[in-house]
């Protein structure tokens, strides 16, 4: 769909549903960031899964990977509350074990810096991180953590510290503390860490045909009745300037 397209259908849309959700979107666009993303390899429990991707929504972050050689990603609705229909959930998921190497080389083209989660000794603190380059952060999986080929190929490695008796936090914990660090972080730089104008043009209009919820249907309907609409106003037009282009040839004709 042309830019221009897309704008006529955002607008047309628009008009169905309230001022406040319209300005809602609007405002959270405006917070939205790529800069940083997560990837959850191999998560097997959905109820973790659903949870980063509220985590995800609520710091702002639009992007979530799922890399899925053994396990398959899977949400649970109660817990992300909804909140699935606003992130991106990006699945790498074919069969055999490329996955991985198809991830990272997704985000290693987007100029992604690979932060993985561990609890080694020679990882840095949240303070750390690096933030003069996007962060994608790897989370493995609930039981064995990250895979031996993301350690292989990680720029650095990230540990939150902790002070009891317990080792690790659960997965969907350590990604709500480390984006609620780094977002915080990142916000307070004057990196341009914002959606671009393509990006924002996009998700509005995406957001605008989920906002309804469970009346989605509706806003399928009304897209479908954009596109026929706009269909005949084309067809009328290709027909006017028929009739312009015949009747002038036969103005010329008749001054002959």
């Amino acid at each position: 769909m042309d830019e221009t397209t897309k704008k006529q259908l955002t607008n047309y849309l628009a008009q169905y549903i309230t001022e406040n959700k319209l300005q809602r979107i609007d405002v959270v666009l405006q917070n939205r960031t790529r800069y940083i993303t997560l990837v959850l390899e191999d998560l097997y429990q959905s109820h973790n899964a659903s949870a980063v991707i509220r985590s995800c929504e609520c710091f702002g972050v639009q992007d979530l990977y799922a890399i899925e050689n053994k396990n398959p990603f899977r949400m649970h609705k109660t817990i992300t509350s909804g909140s699935g229909k606003w992130v991106d959930v990006h699945r790498f998921a074919a069969s055999g074990s490329e996955n991985i190497d198809n991830c990272l080389r997704h985000l290693r083209k987007k100029k992604y810096q690979i932060v993985a989660t561990t609890l080694q000794e020679n990882a840095v603190t949240p303070e750390e991180i690096d933030l003069q380059r996007p962060v994608a952060l790897v989370f493995g999986n609930e039981e064995l953590g990250i895979s031996d080929e993301i350690k292989a190929v990680a720029d650095s490695f990230v540990k939150i510290p902790m002070h009891g008796f317990t080792q690790s936090f659960n997965v969907s914990v350590s990604a709500a503390l480390l984006l609620s660090h780094l977002v915080t972080r990142l916000r307070k730089t004057d990196i341009n860490w914002h959606l671009t104008r393509q990006e924002i043009l996009d998700l509005r209009l995406k957001w605008i045909q989920r906002v309804e919820g469970s009346n989605a249907r509706k806003m399928d309907l009304l897209t479908q009745r954009f596109f026929a609409e706009r269909e005949k106003i084309m067809q009328n037009g290709l027909i006017r300037n028929a009739f312009k282009t015949s009747a002038s040839e036969v103005g010329k004709n008749s001054q002959v």
